[in-house]
């Protein structure tokens, strides 16, 4: 049974939410406050935890509960469930590293949907993959083996975090990639305004070998995607 925690300070929302979720057949554990949520997970993490921004005195205790969370597993699906609907709070939600935002509005089968598309994500995470040892996308080429880099032929001198970095974005183009994400992934510990160095470091340098490459996009506010031919 996949284990479920609700973090929400409205005692008859954080009801109605605990029991639709728990008649759909999920485990379903409910917090008040982020100290309560926190001194829970600590002991177990959940297998999905849904988190309200405001939490009692704290207006923002459900970003801080993200952040915290996000440092213990990259891997938890996180979903803001929130009354807050400004592309601020959307944007700064997803930047701390939740994987979907959405407002109480939503109806429930929407909140099911996205729930059950995130397990299924976790799930393929979880899957054995088949060893990767090159990849190319268009006139990029990049050697697992070798960690090397090539643009139309000719060889791009990348440190080993750069070469993640591309790695990150040009496996999915077309997909944005937050600056946490990408921090991750390159396990890369520093702050958001570092990862924004590297990109322009390995921006020069493919520019380096063509004037005209221009692969890597800023999706502002967000984070990066690598242009798809």
């Amino acid at each position: 049974m996949r284990r479920i925690a609700i973090v929400e300070d409205d005692p008859v929302l954080r009801a109605n939410y605990a029991e639709a979720l728990a008649r759909h057949g999920f485990e379903v554990h409910a917090y008040g406050s982020r100290a309560e949520a926190l001194a829970a997970m600590r002991a177990r993490l959940p297998d999905l935890a849904i988190i309200d921004i405001g939490l009692g005195t704290e207006p923002d205790g459900g970003f801080e509960l993200c952040r915290e969370l996000r440092a213990r597993s990259a891997a938890l699906p996180i979903i803001f469930l929130t009354a807050r609907d400004s592309d601020y709070d959307v944007v700064a939600g997803l930047r701390l590293g939740a994987d979907d935002y959405l407002t109480k509005d939503a109806s429930l089968p929407h909140l099911l949907a996205r729930i059950a598309a995130l397990f299924r994500r976790a799930d393929l995470a979880r899957e054995p993959q088949p060893v990767e040892e090159t990849l190319a996308r268009g006139d990029l080429a990049l050697d697992l083996k070798r960690f090397s880099v090539r643009w139309k032929g000719r060889p791009v001198a990348l440190t080993l975090t750069e070469f993640w970095m591309v790695h990150s974005l040009a496996r999915y183009p077309g997909h944005v990639k937050t600056r946490a994400q990408l921090m991750r992934e390159a396990e890369l510990v520093v702050d958001e305004a570092t990862v924004t160095s590297h990109i322009k470091r390995i921006r020069r340098k493919f520019q380096a070998v063509d004037p005209a490459f221009a692969r890597i996009e800023t999706a502002y506010g967000i984070g990066y995607r690598w242009k798809a031919d």
